[in-house]
């Protein structure tokens, strides 16, 4: 069996191909059960963020199979924007995915949790076994050590915050300005808190669940809207961010059309944060709306990565080791299966023999033959089977396999009475 880690993320494919093949939170059960079914694949992880879709899985035979899934989403030609990955590499890509070493925010905090939710789902969808398992436990203490080791996790930087910035540096003052927040999930709450902090005039919260919208609104002191009351405040809006789950855009260029005109065309700042794209690409031809996506934070980011790479270079060091550490565990764990039956093999013959043992006892049998017994009975059923598994191995020519069970069976010298004695202490 083999582990392999394939996918598509922010460096290797643009937005409108990453929001193809993104998975909703919703379809994953059925698509962990597709890739389960798949000829070989053992245990299997799909993780699907804003700027990454991986397929994580344990599986006999290469990963062709796996690619072939992946590659024939509908409407998505993946082609060369694929990397793969296997064993070794697979599980260094994955230590850097959790640390944020990966990500379009080098050391940014969300993606350990992401990484944690497609765990659980993957374990709630009975697609997990032992090997991915401990992987991903081995990935959520390698991202912990890193950020409590290195400076990697210090003053961290999301790309909501970057959002924020940008508009701030680059498009108005937030104190005089209104800013329109559609969706309620964790990437616009994190921007509703910097826009907070950086003391922006007005700030309305739209949501397709009412609820959702007023409980972000009232925690940041703004106004919760229905989506579908969207047309009717969009000219309110100096600035838009967007985070949503939907499949399709909720921003449209009629709509933004209209709101610039009912602003008497005074300039609009759209930040889409999400993937799939919650604003019609369209809108960027109109003259006065100006419209980011998350890949062009790319450029945003630049200064942030400068800042943070003797941090990363640590972080990098401490995977490596984390690597290194889990090779070791996985070349033990091979052996666990024998080491079971060696045991159980060992354990089947104490009770059989212990059990006659004591029977000829309750038939008076003199203590000393029954002692004799139970020795010479034990030593021959725990010794039988290795004994024709070194002479299989010795037959078959494997000299070094044969080498290590002879080191490994030397007899050790019995104590003698001056061993055993505590040493005389030191003048």
């Amino acid at each position: 069996m083999s582990l392999f880690a394939l996918g598509i993320n922010h460096q290797s494919a643009p937005v409108d191909l990453r929001e193809r093949v993104a998975f909703a939170e919703h379809a994953l059960p059925d698509a962990l059960a597709e890739i389960r079914a798949l000829p070989s694949v053992r245990e299997a992880l799909l993780l699907s963020t804003c700027n990454r879709t991986e397929l994580y899985a344990v599986a006999d035979d290469g990963d062709e199979v796996l690619a072939a899934w992946l590659v024939n989403r509908p409407d998505a030609d993946l082609g060369a924007y694929l990397y793969r990955h296997a064993d070794a590499n697979a599980a260094r890509h994955l230590f850097r995915v959790a640390t944020g070493l990966d990500s379009l925010v080098l050391g940014e905090p969300q993606i350990l949790g992401q990484v944690k939710q497609a765990w659980a789902a993957a374990r709630a969808a009975g697609a997990l076994g032992n090997q991915l398992d401990r992987l991903f436990q081995h990935a959520f203490v390698t991202a912990k050590r890193a950020r409590s080791e290195t400076r990697i996790g210090t003053s961290p930087v999301s790309v909501a915050s970057l959002a924020v910035r940008l508009a701030q540096d680059s498009f108005a003052r937030l104190s005089d300005s209104t800013v329109l927040l559609i969706g309620a999930g964790e990437t616009i709450e994190l921007a509703a808190r910097h826009l907070v902090q950086a003391q922006a005039r007005r700030l309305l919260v739209a949501n397709r669940t009412l609820a959702h919208a007023q409980a972000l609104a009232s925690r940041h002191g703004g106004v919760a809207l229905p989506l579908e009351d969207l047309d009717r405040h969009l000219s309110q809006a100096d600035m838009v961010f967007s985070a949503t789950a939907s499949r399709e855009p909720v921003l449209h260029r009629p709509q933004v059309e209209a709101a610039l005109r009912a602003r008497k065309h005074k300039p609009m700042l759209l930040m889409d944060l999400a993937v799939p794209r919650d604003i019609a690409p369209d809108v960027a031809d109109l003259k006065d709306a100006y419209l980011y996506t998350v890949d062009d934070l790319e450029r945003a980011v630049e200064d942030n990565r400068r800042n943070r790479r003797e941090a990363a270079e640590a972080a990098e060091a401490i995977i490596d080791l984390q690597v290194s550490r889990y090779r070791e565990l996985q070349a033990a764990s091979a052996f666990d299966a024998p080491l079971r039956l060696l045991r159980a093999h060992g354990e089947r013959a104490r009770a059989d023999v212990l059990a006659r043992a004591r029977q000829q006892l309750a038939q008076g049998r003199d203590p000393d033959d029954v002692l004799a017994f139970l020795a010479h009975t034990l030593t021959n059923r725990l010794l039988h089977a290795p004994t024709a598994a070194v002479r299989e191995t010795a037959a078959g020519g494997n000299a070094q396999l044969a080498a290590a069970l002879e080191r490994a069976l030397q007899p050790t010298p019995p104590e003698s009475d001056d061993d055993a004695a505590d040493p005389a202490p030191q003048a």
